[in-house]
């Protein structure tokens, strides 16, 4: 992406370190409901250890970690006895989701879900507040699928990988203090 492109679009390649009240409210949502599902194990802002793999074929500019808005597991990472806690995981979740930001560009995240694929992730999810769309990729044998649900057309998100639905208008609540 050019340096003129990513200006005139405002638009980042690479990580928005910045993030938003849109992007915070969607973000803590999905963990919540998928927390409440009981289904997997949640983590958020989880910084995934991917040192012994090369990646650079995506462009993404990590060598040694990579860091989704929402992790799920079917099965926890365990922490090896002796250790209180990892700043690493080397355990892939199940499923990776990355929330689009104001200033991200879409063609960053769609070059990460790939290499988390490739990292031996089962599905990814990419996750537009603004447009309240959200696109579930899933890669069999090793071709990138896609499957688009918006707000006005699906009450839920199904996917079909991970055996698991989540209603569309929960995920974008804009719940109000009382």
């Amino acid at each position: 992406m050019s340096d003129t492109y990513a200006i005139e679009n405002n638009a980042i390649d690479g990580e928005d370190e910045m993030g938003s009240l849109n992007h915070s409210t969607v973000q803590t949502n999905l963990a919540f409901l998928l927390k409440l599902s009981k289904k997997f194990a949640v983590m958020t802002e989880l910084s995934l250890d991917i040192s012994q793999h090369d990646i650079s074929k995506y462009d993404i500019d990590a060598k040694e970690e990579l860091k989704p808005d929402v992790c799920a597991y079917l099965k926890r990472p365990v922490v090896p006895d002796g250790k209180n806690d990892l700043l690493k995981v080397s355990q892939m979740p199940d499923l990776a989701i990355e929330i689009l930001s104001p200033r991200q560009a879409i063609s960053y995240l769609v070059r990460k879900i790939k290499a988390y694929f490739e990292l031996g992730v089962k599905s990814c999810w990419l996750v537009d507040p603004e447009q309240k769309i959200i696109t579930v990729y899933s890669c069999p044998k090793r071709h990138l699928r896609r499957k688009p649900f918006t707000l006005d057309i699906a009450p839920e998100i199904i996917d079909e990988t991970m055996d698991f639905q989540l209603p569309i208008g929960e995920i974008f609540e804009e719940e109000e203090a009382r």
